[in-house]
């Protein structure tokens, strides 16, 4: 009977915790202009629309996780394509992933776009360690005992 109490428990511990994610306001994208050859970085307020060339770009989420965890930014973006006759085309809907670009990036003939990371204007800026300094001090003089 100990055994079957005991199960659930070592399975409970088997599964990794699961890392809680952070929303953030505002998509960070990289663009590719492939007949300037230009690459712009540019940003998208969670559900504004951001024009990046001949496209429409908005970001309806975007997630991070803390920066104890392993990294994992992601975006779920729609890119709709502006026609000649100002109509519009969706060319992309779906998950972008910060760690894995070519994954999801929209490829289009002239453009490319993918997420680059997310961030929060308003959050605390990360705490960055002071690492003591263990050098020696070397002023390049060699100190000679005095006779």
């Amino acid at each position: 009977m100990r055994f079957s109490l005991a199960l659930p428990v070592v399975i409970a511990l088997a599964v990794p915790a699961q890392a809680e994610r952070i929303s953030n306001p505002i998509a960070v994208f990289a663009g590719l202009d492939k007949i300037t050859g230009l690459t712009t970085t540019f940003e998208s307020k969670i559900g504004e629309e951001k024009r990046f060339g001949g496209l429409i770009v908005k970001a309806d989420a975007c997630y991070t996780r803390d920066i104890t965890e392993e990294p994992k930014t992601a975006s779920f973006v729609e890119v709709e394509e502006l026609e000649s006759d100002d109509s519009r085309k969706k060319i992309f809907s779906g998950w972008m992933f910060a760690e894995s670009p070519g994954l999801s990036a929209v490829e289009h003939p002239i453009y490319d776009v993918w997420l680059t990371g997310c961030r929060d204007p308003n959050a605390p800026p990360p705490v960055i360690e002071q690492v003591p300094d263990t050098q020696p001090d070397d002023t390049g003089e060699d100190e000679q005992p005095e006779d």
